[in-house]
């Protein structure tokens, strides 16, 4: 498994209420991801982001960060080997992401993800 990109993922209460801040003050491009409870804001011209969560659709709770990976499935097997902590199972989720939660030792939740047509 090779780690792709990190993303931080910020909980709000109320995503649209956050919307001037990110995009107005801060002058970050929104991404439109389709879903009511998670919002992308980009950095122009850098490629560098963060989401903002509201609650997260199918999970029990909202990870801290997403990491994204070639292989999920080789991810999962190796958090499983090690014992540690699932959060949220393996799933394939309806807006195409694999994924599952995992808690680090330090208590982080980590959603690790793949784009399910990779």
């Amino acid at each position: 498994m090779n780690v792709i990109r990190i993303t931080i993922d910020l909980t709000v209460e109320d995503i649209e209420a956050a919307n001037a801040f990110y995009s107005d003050y801060l002058g970050l491009d929104g991404q439109d991801m389709g879903l009511d409870w998670v919002t992308r804001f980009v950095v122009p011209g850098s490629g560098e982001h963060l989401q903002r969560v509201s609650r997260d659709a199918t999970a029990s709770e909202n990870p801290k960060l997403t990491v994204k990976v070639d292989d999920v499935d080789g991810a999962y097997s190796g958090a499983v080997r090690r014992g540690y902590e699932l959060v949220h199972p393996l799933t394939t989720e309806p807006w195409g992401i694999r994924r599952f939660f995992v808690r680090a030792p330090d208590g982080t939740v980590l959603n690790i993800a793949q784009h399910s047509d990779t």
